[in-house]
C-alpha cells in the first residue's frame, strides 16, 4: 500500500514536472521570437534612419537666440533695445524689444552675411517666447525674407502685463528659429564638380572608393551604363557639394556645415569624411556639449562620445542633456550620466 502510494506520488510529480517543462519551452520559444523580432526591428530602424537621414537634417537647421533685457520697466515709448548680432547659417541675426503706447513689441531681424547672387531668400519659422518664474508667453509665426527683413510682433505683450514677466526688473526672451529653405547665398564653392570638370576627375570611381554605399550602388550590385544617372533623393545639394569638397581635401567643415556633412557621410558609409568631421568636433567646434553628444550617439563616434562624457562636471550639464531627450541615447551613456549625477550629489 505504501509502495503503491509512493508510485502515485512519483507519477504525479512527473506529470507536473513535464507540464512545467513544457511551459518553460513555450516561454523560451516566445522569448527567442521576441528577441529575433526586436533585432529585426532594430535593423529595420537603422536602415530606415540611413535611407531617410536627410529628412532629419531639417531639424538640425535650427537654433535659439536668448537674451536678458535689463531695467525693462523703465523703457521709454519709441526707444528700441537691440541685442548683439550673431551669425548663423551665413545670416546675421539679432532681436529687438520696443515699447509703444499699449504694448511691448518683440522682433527678429535677419540679413545675409555675403550673398553670392542678387536673389536672396530665407523661409523660416520662428517661435517667440517671454518667460519668468510665473508666466510664459509664446507666439509662433512663419515668413519668407527676401534680402534683409524683420519678423515678429509689435503687440507681443500688453504693457500693463509686463510686470508679471520681470525678474528683478529684467526680462528673459528667446527666439527659436527653424530654417525651412534658403536660396541665393552660402559659402563660395571651393571646387566645381559639374560637366565642365569631367576631364579632371572621375567622380563615379572616386565616390565608390570613398563610400561603401556608393561602391555597392555603382560597382557591386548595379550594372550602370556609362551615361546613366543615379538619382540620390532626399539629399540637399549644398550638403553633397560640401561632401565632395571634403573628400577632395577641401576645408568645407565648420559649425554650420558639420551636421549635414556628418549625417550624409554616415548615410553613405564614408569613413574618411566621418573621421574628419569627428576631428573637427573634437578640436575646433563651438557646438554645445548636448549637440556634440547627440551627433556622437547618432553616428557612433566613440572618441567624441568619450570626450563629451569626460567634460561633464556640473549637474546643469546632465540636466541639459536629459532635457534634450536625445532619441539615440544608449544604455552605456545613460549609466555614465547616472554615475556622474550620483557623484555630484555626494
Amino acid at each position: 500500500m505504501v509502495t503503491a502510494g509512493n508510485e502515485e506520488i512519483d507519477k504525479s510529480y512527473k506529470r507536473k514536472f513535464e507540464e512545467i517543462n513544457g511551459k518553460l519551452q513555450v516561454i523560451e520559444e516566445s522569448v527567442a521570437k521576441i528577441l529575433k523580432n526586436n533585432e529585426d526591428e532594430k535593423k529595420l530602424r537603422e536602415t530606415s534612419r540611413k535611407l531617410n537621414n536627410q529628412k532629419e537634417l531639417n531639424s538640425e537647421k535650427r537654433f535659439v537666440l536668448k537674451h536678458v533685457f535689463k531695467n525693462v520697466a523703465a523703457l521709454e515709448i519709441g526707444v528700441p533695445c537691440f541685442t548683439q548680432v550673431v551669425e548663423k547659417f551665413n545670416v546675421k541675426w539679432n532681436m529687438l524689444i520696443a515699447r509703444n503706447e499699449k504694448h511691448l513689441g518683440f522682433v527678429l531681424f535677419c540679413e545675409p552675411i555675403a550673398p553670392t547672387r542678387i536673389e536672396f531668400a530665407v523661409e523660416m519659422k520662428a517661435k517667440f517666447r517671454m518667460m519668468s518664474d510665473i508666466c510664459n508667453l509664446t507666439k509662433i509665426t512663419k515668413h519668407c525674407f527676401e534680402k534683409k527683413g524683420r519678423l515678429g510682433f509689435y503687440d507681443f505683450l500688453d504693457w500693463e502685463n509686463v510686470e508679471y514677466y520681470l525678474m528683478d526688473n529684467n526680462l528673459a526672451v528667446e527666439v527659436e528659429v527653424e530654417i525651412l529653405k534658403v536660396t541665393g547665398f552660402g559659402k563660395e564653392k571651393q571646387r566645381l564638380f559639374g560637366e565642365s570638370q569631367k576631364e579632371f576627375s572621375d567622380l563615379i570611381l572616386y565616390l565608390a572608393l570613398q563610400s561603401a554605399l556608393l561602391n555597392y550602388l555603382f560597382c557591386e550590385e548595379y550594372n550602370v551604363p556609362e551615361n546613366a544617372e543615379i538619382e540620390l533623393t532626399e539629399i540637399e545639394a549644398n550638403d553633397f557639394h560640401n561632401f565632395l569638397e571634403l573628400i577632395h581635401g577641401g576645408s568645407s567643415i565648420d559649425d554650420d556645415t558639420v551636421t549635414g556633412l556628418l549625417d550624409l557621410a554616415d548615410m553613405l558609409e564614408a569613413p574618411t569624411a566621418i573621421r574628419r568631421c569627428e576631428e573637427f568636433l573634437l578640436n575646433d567646434s563651438q557646438k554645445s556639449i548636448v549637440q556634440k553628444l547627440q551627433l556622437a550617439l547618432r553616428c557612433h563616434l566613440e572618441n567624441l562620445k568619450s570626450k563629451c562624457l569626460s567634460e561633464i562636471s556640473e549637474k546643469s550639464d546632465i540636466e541639459a542633456i536629459m532635457a534634450a531627450n536625445i532619441p539615440e541615447m544608449d544604455l552605456s551613456t545613460s549609466q555614465a550620466l547616472l554615475q556622474k549625477n550620483i557623484a555630484n550629489i555626494e
